[in-house]
């Protein structure tokens, strides 16, 4: 199975910093038994955000898309804009889940946006920014990722993402 990461920082986009959030990303993906096929550092940028999802979910047909960053309050947050806009469906549950299980780390857990959805066979996830947290969310996330990537795949799965 194919899998995406994609970190949302205009500052680490632009040199500042090192993206420490990508290989939290990748470690998620691989422990849902992933291959990262492509990893990405993108500015806050709608149209390029969403360009990135539809590449990795319809040109790569990665069967997984991870984000991390752009799900807050500021106005430079546009990650959930960009991925409703390519999403056909959301799964809302993950990302109530997500904010759950960020409640005890942070007061500021219910400020985030994050969503989670399906395009065609590719399930993409908005993590948080910090990468502490995404590796909060993740432990407390892999096991429905998985069934949901199973699900998504079908009873066959689909030979053309593995």
């Amino acid at each position: 199975m194919h899998a995406a990461a994609i970190t949302v920082s205009t500052s680490k986009a632009a040199g500042d910093g090192k993206d420490e959030s990508g290989p939290r990303l990748e470690a998620l993906a691989r422990e849902l038994g992933a291959t990262v096929v492509a990893r990405e550092l993108v500015p806050d940028d709608r149209a390029l955000i969403e360009a990135r999802l539809l590449r990795c979910a319809d040109e790569e047909r990665c069967a997984l898309v991870l984000t991390s960053g752009g799900t807050g309050v500021s106005p430079d947050d546009v990650t959930p804009e960009a991925t409703r806009a390519v999403l056909e469906r959301e799964i809302p549950g993950i990302a109530e889940a997500m904010r759950l299980s960020s409640q005890p780390h942070t007061a500021n857990w219910m400020l985030s946006r994050a969503l989670a959805g399906v395009r065609g066979a590719t399930l993409i996830v908005n993590l948080p920014g910090n990468p502490r947290a995404i590796d909060q969310v993740g432990d407390a996330l892999a096991p429905a990722l998985a069934h949901a990537l199973a699900l998504i795949a079908g009873p066959r799965g689909d030979i053309h993402r593995a």
